[in-house]
């Protein structure tokens, strides 16, 4: 894994070295990529490809990057892994070509000589974001895999592309406009990131995932999809199967993912919660192993937010070599202040917190692990999927506005009463900031339609309060609430909606960032796209199953006892209410002052702080909304000349 940069002028060439600039926008991701560092430039074209490498296959100089394709016709700066390499290296070697290396890049370059740009892409399986440059046809190619496990940005900044895996590269830019997109402001607000293909400056982009930008000078970018999810939940050809049929398909499936994604020239482990989709890649690491699996496992004193005794219970049932830290919320909290280095656009999900800790305490001991994220949004995990499933299906035909009444009707008990009896009648984890989650079930109940419930479910945030002066409220998800035809049931589209938007915006990129900042490779075999292809395909009775996960867990009770599959799912959050109202409240004060506010001009200053005062009376719980405030104004503050 790695970071990449680069410009492509589209106007003939005026820079006389674009290859010092994409040297010098790489360099801004030296975190991504510690081990080396590469460029390549041609000034007639106008294009330049930076380069910062992280080791992972090939550690030699033959892995090293932009690499050109032995013809000379193409050259590639790459980030990710394609797992299948060897598998394509031995095909391309039966058509005649020869490598100097082993590098999956070589057989990347390989692969495009022989199909095509397009039609290679089809064919790799693996995590990517890449920049192709075409001398023959002076054209570029940016590239970005199925899921959107890799990032990839990109803008036309006074006539010249620039791209790179972080906003920071393209920032590094004399021509880059700081220009905050202020809907983008306010859709981060709402759903503690910024929904894709929008960043937080206007006329930047993600890449989407399972797409291809191609560009020459003088044309327009075109960007085009080659893989879409929400095709492959609808269009997917059911497949004729039992419960146990599924079961040992997916068990083989997984294996081999998990197999690919075990190769490696540096040491490797796996992150383990202890939950089930962790444990899965566990179990299957150890049964494709001929010796102990490394574990690796945050503690945190709070017993309600510490998953490590379970952890420990399923590494010693599968004898994995396991390296557990416990930590108090101290650990934590000390991180505070770096949040806006690791992401250079403005992210809210808490849980980027232990994520980074986490990958902070494997980076020492390995260089590659294996993580179980994607698993709650392919396997159906999320507890609010057939709970709003079911609630719509009881009260959804009874008038819009007496479900919006009973939705009013909820705002009416106190909060500081909710929360009392929340926390008498559930644990702490799921009894934390339940004000907010009755504020969405409210806005859920007065929805028109059950998809459009979904999409209220989805605004975590500070929801259509206008707290970013000057915005609508325009920009949000795409979700696919347009699928209703041809996915009929609910939670399959609630399903399908978060794996194009929450997944890789929020759950992809946390995990990207988190370890990345520590330059740790992070491979997600849940996520494999034959996995999700399969998944897909299946009979909605058993790709839901009777219980959230209930196929990943038919699975995963072939490795683990009942009691370590069967297990209450725990979320991996940190207590923000508890946070912002004692340890960090000095520092939330810091940067909601009325002065500083005032001054940047992009927040409401009276708005945000009458919203932290209700919070700290405990009239309201905002924790969510205030943090992703605080996470705005942190960001402000690293990456804005203000």
């Amino acid at each position: 894994m790695c970071g990449i940069a680069g410009v492509f002028d589209l106007r003939g060439a005026r820079d006389r070295d674009p290859g010092s600039m994409a040297q010098a926008m790489a360099n801004t991701l030296a975190h991504r990529g510690p081990d080396g560092r590469g460029t390549w430039g041609d000034a007639a074209a106008g294009v330049g490809l930076g380069h910062r490498r992280l080791a992972i296959v090939d550690l030699s100089a033959t892995g090293a990057q932009p690499m050109h394709s032995a013809d000379g016709r193409y050259v590639i700066s790459y980030n990710g892994e394609v797992y299948n390499f060897r598998e394509l290296r031995r095909e391309l070697a039966t058509l005649g070509y020869a490598f100097k290396g082993t590098s999956d890049t070589e057989v990347m370059l390989a692969a495009i000589c022989q199909w095509g740009p397009e039609q290679a892409v089809s064919r790799f399986v693996g995590m990517f974001a890449f920049a192709l440059f075409d001398r023959t046809e002076a054209r570029l190619f940016l590239v970005r895999d199925r899921l959107g496990i890799k990032p990839l940005y990109w803008t036309v900044a006074d006539g010249t592309l620039l791209f790179g895996s972080e906003l920071r590269a393209l920032m590094a830019h004399p021509s880059f406009r700081k220009d905050v997109d202020r809907e983008a402001a306010a859709a981060f607000l709402r759903y503690s990131y910024v929904p894709a293909p929008a960043t937080i400056f206007r006329d930047v982009q993600k890449l989407p995932p399972g797409s291809i930008l191609t560009i020459k000078a003088g044309e327009a970018p075109k960007v085009q999809a080659y893989w879409q999810l929400s095709k492959v939940a609808t269009q997917a050809p059911q497949v004729d199967i039992t419960t146990d049929e599924a079961a040992s398909k997916l068990d083989a499936l997984l294996r081999e993912a998990v197999r690919g994604r075990m190769i490696a020239d540096v040491p490797i482990g796996a992150f383990l919660s202890g939950g089930v989709d962790s444990a899965t890649v566990v179990a299957l690491m150890q049964a494709c192993s001929e010796r102990p699996v490394r574990t690796f496992t945050i503690g945190f004193g709070e017993a309600a937010y510490n998953e490590a005794p379970y952890a420990r219970e399923v590494a010693q049932h599968l004898g994995t070599e396991h390296t557990e830290v416990t930590l108090g919320e101290d650990a934590a909290l000390a991180l505070v202040d770096d949040i806006a280095e690791w992401f250079d656009e403005p992210f809210g999900d808490s849980s980027q917190l232990p994520t980074y800790l986490v990958s902070r305490m494997t980076r020492r001991n390995v260089t590659v692990a294996l993580s179980g994220d994607g698993g709650d949004e392919l396997f159906g995990g999320y507890p609010k999927y057939d709970l709003l499933e079911k609630t719509w299906r009881r009260v959804g035909h009874f008038p819009h506005g007496l479900r919006a009444l009973a939705g009013r009707t909820l705002g009416f008990v106190p909060e500081s009463l909710l929360s009392k009896a929340a926390g008498i009648m559930l644990d702490a984890g799921r009894a934390e900031r339940i004000g907010e989650k009755r504020r969405r079930l409210a806005a859920a109940l007065a929805a028109p339609t059950g998809d459009e419930a979904a999409a209220a479910l989805d605004v975590v945030g500070a929801g259509d309060t206008q707290l970013i002066t000057g915005a609508e409220g325009s920009l949000h998800p795409m979700r696919a609430g347009e699928l209703a035809d041809a996915l009929p049931d609910l939670a399959s589209r609630m399903q399908a909606g978060d794996m194009t938007t929450y997944l890789p915006d929020d759950i992809l990129t946390k995990v990207d960032r988190c370890s990345m900042a520590v330059a740790l490779e992070a491979r997600v075999p849940l996520l494999d796209h034959r996995v999700v292809e399969f998944i897909w395909s299946l009979p909605r009775d058993i790709r839901r199953g009777g219980e959230p996960k209930a196929l990943l867990k038919a699975v995963l009770a072939r490795y683990l006892p009942p009691e370590m599959v069967n297990r209450p799912k725990r979320g991996f959050s940190v207590p923000l209410g508890q946070w912002l109202s004692g340890p960090l409240r000095d520092w939330a004060e810091d940067l909601l002052s009325p002065s500083k506010l005032d001054n940047e001009g992009l927040l409401d200053a009276a708005a945000v702080r009458a919203l932290w005062q209700r919070h700290l009376s405990n009239r309201e719980q905002n924790a969510t909304a205030l943090w992703n405030i605080l996470m705005l104004r942190a960001w402000s503050e690293r990456w804005l000349e203000l």
